[in-house]
């Protein structure tokens, strides 16, 4: 069964990495998917529905429910020629396939000197906002952060869920894709998507509102909870400039410091725990490389130091909001 892909249509989220990881599949030959209920069941979202149908059970796998082995097996196919696609049924899991990343997979190219590649892309539904609670609610991408050897991306709309999905399938070492579940079918951010090839370049952030008081920075799900102060602070007399950094792992530092060399003022927003979180890592070097553009303190919205409630007003409690954001850019821009 052949994936359609109308291109007058506006895409989803979901559609457009359906569509990368199918168009990748037809362009590589040596191209695999593996992971738990991805061929039959088409995955627990659907991301990898009818892949099994086109390109059969030699290149779509249904594995054990077992990270581990899931990734291990991965590691050794790309050891062979193939490229991989592994997906975590969600990204909470990934841990249990924790040590075959980390000291397996993320290493190889380092340990032979770079003369081994690993082609593998590890992508998995992650993300708060929408009740799935402690078990299906994370964002552990500081885990892999701490991990060289790695490059972490979080794409936040259905063009560059496509063009960043590409671009990682075609790398020649390991990608970790932080897909936000809860922006799968979010009908507010469908895009019309090129009819022609395209990727969006690992390690490039994005600049989607220019502004000249204060630069929020983000990505994944905040970038429209970013979007949302904006909105705010334009009432109340100030312009925010908005940057989705894209790729967590590496990450674009050049283009939040030219931004911060114009606004003076830092915001950084993410949806994971705010010990050891990846926005205090980008606090951390902004104020190493752009310490004498800041006029005031910048400053980090994130998740509360807990786990993810499920009942929903504790949910969102815990979680970053516009009116978070919001507040925090005021006091910011009002020093």
């Amino acid at each position: 069964m052949a994936i359609a892909v109308t291109p007058d249509t506006k895409k989803n989220y979901l559609t457009a990495l359906k569509e990368a990881i199918a168009e990748e599949m037809a362009r590589n030959p040596d191209m695999i998917c593996m992971g738990e209920d991805i061929g039959a069941l088409g995955g627990a979202f659907g991301v990898t529905d009818g892949l099994i149908a086109q390109y059969g059970r030699e290149r779509v796998y249904d594995m054990p429910i077992s990270e581990a082995a899931i990734v291990g097996t991965a590691c050794g196919l790309c050891l062979n020629g193939k490229t991989v696609m592994v997906e975590m049924q969600f990204i909470d899991f990934i841990s249990c396939g924790f040590d075959q990343i980390v000291n397996m997979t993320a290493t190889y190219h380092y340990r032979t000197a770079g003369e081994v590649n690993i082609p593998m892309v590890i992508r998995g539904p992650a993300g708060a906002y929408g009740g799935g609670a402690l078990y299906h609610s994370q964002m552990n991408e500081a885990w892999f952060a701490n991990s060289p050897g790695l490059k972490i991306i979080c794409p936040s709309t259905p063009y560059d869920a496509k063009g960043l999905m590409k671009a990682a399938l075609r790398d020649p070492n390991p990608v970790i894709v932080y897909e936000i579940k809860d922006l799968y079918r979010k009908r507010e951010i469908e895009e019309v998507l090129p009819e022609e090839d395209y990727v969006v370049p690992l390690g490039k952030a994005k600049v989607v509102q220019e502004g000249d008081d204060v630069t929020i920075v983000t990505y994944g799900q905040n970038v429209y909870h970013a979007l949302g102060a904006a909105e705010k602070l334009k009432e109340e007399g100030f312009s925010a400039e908005v940057i989705d950094i894209r790729t967590i792992v590496p990450l674009d530092e050049d283009t939040i410091v030219e931004s911060l060399k114009k606004t003076n003022r830092l915001v950084v927003v993410n949806e994971a725990p705010r010990t050891c979180g990846f926005a205090g890592e980008l606090l951390s070097r902004m104020t190493e490389r752009a310490f004498e553009y800041l006029d005031a303190p910048p400053v980090r919205i994130t998740r509360m130091d807990t786990p993810v409630p499920w009942v929903k007003p504790l949910e969102l409690y815990v979680l970053p909001s516009v009116a978070k954001i919001t507040e925090a850019a005021l006091k910011v821009c009002r020093y």
